[in-house]
């Protein structure tokens, strides 16, 4: 695809989210699984259907724009994923294993708050407040999930982990 306008560059843009997001409902059920904490289990369980709903709601996004729900290989959360995949294996405390897990989210948290944050920034200059909306919503999302695996890992897990 040929990017000659915001809008292009707007579709892009969110083709990358939705392999990022796809990927991120199938990373997380082994992030649940490895994590011993059931609060971090927890976590992981519910942004898991947080996940699920944000696909649906790019899937809107894409109606929206007439365009077709489309993956553009997100390479930056393949890698991401593949650390945490590299963290899950690690032979480590448990306590250990779930601060590295936390980080290892952290990281996904803050790549998709960026890119969620540059496209509602697209969607607002070209008027698109229906789906300003929609993606506004995601980033609330993104931003108290990323807030609670911070709470989480001071208030128990690295302490538990030093």
């Amino acid at each position: 695809m040929k990017l000659e306008s915001l809008r292009d560059l707007l579709i892009e843009q969110l083709q990358d989210l939705y392999d990022a997001e796809k990927r991120i409902t199938k990373a997380l059920p082994k992030m649940m699984k490895a994590a011993s904490s059931s609060e971090l289990k927890a976590a992981f369980e519910k942004h898991l259907k947080e996940t699920e709903g944000q696909v649906t709601r790019l899937e809107q996004v894409f109606e929206h724009l007439g365009e077709k729900a489309r993956k553009k290989t997100c390479k930056a959360m393949q890698g991401l994923i593949e650390e945490g995949e590299e963290t899950i294996k690690e032979d480590a405390e448990a306590e250990v294993k779930d601060a590295a897990l936390i980080a290892a989210a952290q990281r996904v948290e803050h790549y998709e708050m960026a890119g969620y944050g540059t496209v509602r920034a697209y969607a607002k200059l070209l008027k698109e407040t229906a789906i300003v909306e929609l993606l506004e919503q995601t980033y609330a999302e993104e931003k108290a999930t990323d807030e609670s695996l911070s709470e989480l890992a001071e208030g128990t897990i690295n302490v538990e982990a030093a």
